[in-house]
């Protein structure tokens, strides 16, 4: 079983006329022409008029049983594809209620978002969705993360009369063949294409059916029929909004059901979920299944011992292409996927040498080639014209704006980029979002200037990636896709302005409780990417502001590591962060790390519960220590154990406690044998900075 929907689709021979993504990498698919309907696959040749919906139904079931059921399952090239049942094979997806997910406003910011939603969500199975029989279903995801691939699975389980029971028709339609028709303007129109030997001018109006309809973010109409009135140009928009009469399922990008869920707000009775990927056995199982068994420890090392790595491997693009990466390296390097950059970088280069070039030469003799620094520079043209207007397919004329000869070198730029041929018209897109983000990248490193750079708030997703490119590290592949025009220079002094960009944008936001934390957040991270080290330039930069690191909960792996590298370089420097705020209970190890490396020269320590872990020894002088425990009864063991070692260290101490404590004594004497010069608690609703008035306030209520 695979992931993989979009290759899954062998429902006819494709009518390709490129090399494209599809053929080596997961969650990338190019559709048939517009020839291509379901009167080219298994249905009865005969054309003949079916006389109720019941003979419908079963010929459906029939035909989704036929094609969905077994798939060639496209892995890694080390052992030969399989034929995968899928009706038997379902991989758990992580799949998570979505209705108080925060709106991803454009598909730019959808990784971070994603990283983020990794960490607190819980995981809803796939019989509970469909014991619930919604009307209305919306599935939202990142592209690669296994949408079509749990909506092809429900065509097999309807087939199976094991879900939608109610429902005597279900039809699958993908937006990319949808764009090819925009003139079709209602549901039977529609049907009498894409399904002509089974309706046959059967009319469904009064017939309960369900409609699928995947790749909501590839509707070229998006926006009209968001907006959708009776002016609208495309009919097929009409058809898409006649659908809403009946049972429907939809699933696309996140900011595209996002954006969707406004006209569907009519339906209260609806569920609306987020594919989150693979769980953790997913990932185990996949790799035990597609990794050849001399790689397997490789592979797994190399993906568990990167943060990054780890938390995208979640996603079957990532994964699929990181264990071929891995699987076909003579030798290890661990920078390969040390930061979201170089993870990037690994999966483009590979797929130009492999794929595109088609050479077994080395990938830095690839690049000296100036002909094929002009490829590259040229998706990556592309990819930034296009990235900046957030258009995910575009048409010849709009890319000929900026490659006058694209004529010459249309071609050539197949791979990356999907043509799509129908009746009236051809269109491009990108073969993968992710590609299209980090080559719009690669391009304002090479070609814009820094102004140009920082001015540019829709570059703002990009800039992690624009710093990740100025990493001098002469064992990373990224020093091969910073030299791509000679005319362009200075990596440092572009580094230096966005961080000290970003930090001047924390400043104008500091009264901001959501942009004053962003901006800082995104410094660290912009610092991470680069590996860089704390020139005078950076030191100058960081000593502008007073520094805070968070351990909460919401908080990344990734976001975790970014820290992690900024306070080692911070506190080597002999630095002394500020504030050092614990507000979580269970630690990761990268948490816990984080915690030592701060509290070796803190000013500052605020807790808000127990903090007690092997390895932990706070030793230096702490100014302020604060500790908020009043929601929470400890005991005394808890808090001598936990709490302690900090007051013994501390000069000034706030202290907040809950009001049925039964060792206050105990405290005020730990307190009295300490070096606290001066105090503040707070204690059954009163606020006593000396102990003696403690004492006393104890000693009336023990009368």
């Amino acid at each position: 079983m695979d992931p993989y929907p979009h290759e899954w689709n062998s429902i006819k021979t494709k009518q390709n006329k490129i090399t494209n993504l599809s053929t080596v990498l997961p969650g990338v698919y190019v559709p048939e022409t517009s020839n291509s309907t379901v009167s080219s696959t298994k249905f009865s040749a005969k054309k003949r008029k079916f006389s109720d919906t019941s003979e419908i139904s079963t010929t459906l079931k029939k035909y989704y049983q036929e094609n969905y059921r077994k798939v060639n399952e496209i892995q890694p090239p080390l052992k030969a594809p399989a034929n995968v049942n899928l009706m038997d094979n379902f991989v758990d997806l992580c799949i998570v209620d979505a209705v108080n997910t925060q709106r991803d406003v454009i598909f730019s910011f959808e990784r971070q978002k994603f990283l983020e939603k990794q960490m607190k969500y819980s995981p809803i199975s796939y019989n509970e969705i469909f014991m619930k029989e919604k009307p209305v279903l919306l599935i939202s995801g990142v592209a690669g993360i296994g949408k079509t691939w749990l909506l092809q699975k429900c065509l097999l389980d309807w087939s199976k009369d094991l879900i939608w029971k109610s429902v005597e028709l279900v039809f699958y339609l993908e937006c990319r063949r949808l764009n090819q028709h925009p003139n079709i303007s209602n549901i039977n129109e529609l049907l009498n294409v894409f399904y002509k030997d089974v309706i046959n001018d059967f009319k469904i109006s009064n017939h309960p059916a369900l409609f699928i309809i995947d790749g909501l973010d590839e509707f070229k109409f998006l926006n009209e029929l968001i907006n959708c009135s009776s002016s609208c140009n495309y009919p097929i928009v009409n058809a898409l909004t006649e659908i809403q009469k009946y049972k429907y399922v939809v699933a696309g990008r996140v900011y595209a059901i996002d954006q969707y869920q406004i006209i569907s707000t009519e339906h209260r009775n609806k569920l609306t979920i987020q594919i989150m990927g693979f769980n953790q056995e997913g990932i185990h199982n996949y790799i035990e299944r597609n990794v050849s068994d001399e790689k397997k420890d490789v592979v797994k090392e190399t993906l568990y011992g990167s943060p990054i790595a780890k938390a995208m491997a979640s996603v079957p693009f990532y994964l699929c292409s990181m264990c071929k990466i891995v699987s076909d390296s003579k030798e290890i390097n661990k920078n390969s996927f040390l930061t979201m950059t170089n993870l990037y970088a690994s999966i483009f280069l590979y797929f130009f040498q492999n794929h595109i070039i088609k050479t077994n030469k080395l990938v830095y003799k690839i690049i000296e080639d100036d002909s094929n620094k002009k490829y590259i520079l040229n998706i990556c043209k592309i990819a930034y014209e296009l990235f900046v207007e957030n258009k995910v397919i575009f048409s010849k004329e709009e890319i000929q704006t900026f490659i006058i000869d694209f004529d010459k070198i249309e071609s050539n730029l197949f791979g990356f980029i999907e043509k799509i041929e129908t009746n009236l018209e051809c269109y491009y897109q990108f073969a993968h979002l992710t590609i299209m983000e980090f080559c719009a990248s690669v391009y304002a490193y090479n070609c814009l200037s820094i102004e140009e750079i920082i001015a540019n708030k829709k570059l703002k997703s990009c800039l992690s990636m624009i710093c990740g490119l100025t990493n001098k590290s002469q064992i990373s592949l990224l020093k091969l896709l910073v030299n791509l025009n000679p005319s362009k220079s200075g990596s440092e002094e572009l580094l230096y302005s966005i961080l000290d960009r970003l930090l001047e944008l924390s400043r104008q936001n500091e009264n901001d409780y959501h942009l004053e934390p962003y901006y800082v957040n995104l410094f660290i991270e912009c610092f991470y990417e680069s590996q860089s080290s704390f020139t005078d330039e950076i030191k100058l930069i960081v000593d502008e502001r007073k520094w805070t690191i968070w351990i909460e909960d919401g908080k990344t792996s990734y976001e975790t590591s970014c820290e992690n590298y900024f306070v080692n370089h911070y506190i080597k420097s002999g630095r002394k962060l500020s504030w050092l705020i614990v507000n979580k209970n269970i630690l990761s190890d990268e948490e816990k790390n984080l915690i030592i490396q701060c509290s070796t020269n803190v000013r500052n320590v605020e807790f808000h519960c127990p903090i007690k872990f092997e390895g932990l020894k706070p030793k230096d002088k702490i100014e302020v220590l604060r500790i908020n425990i009043s929601d929470d009864l400890k005991t005394k063991k808890d808090f001598e154990e936990n709490f302690l070692p900090w007051i013994n260290l501390c000069e000034g101490l706030n202290l907040w406690l809950h009001d049925d404590i039964d060792f206050i004594e105990e405290i005020c004497e730990w307190i009295r044998c300490s070096n606290v010069k001066w105090l503040m608690i707070y204690y059954r609703g009163k606020y006593f900075n000396n102990l003696d008035k403690l004492k006393n306030f104890i000693t009336q209520k023990n009368v």
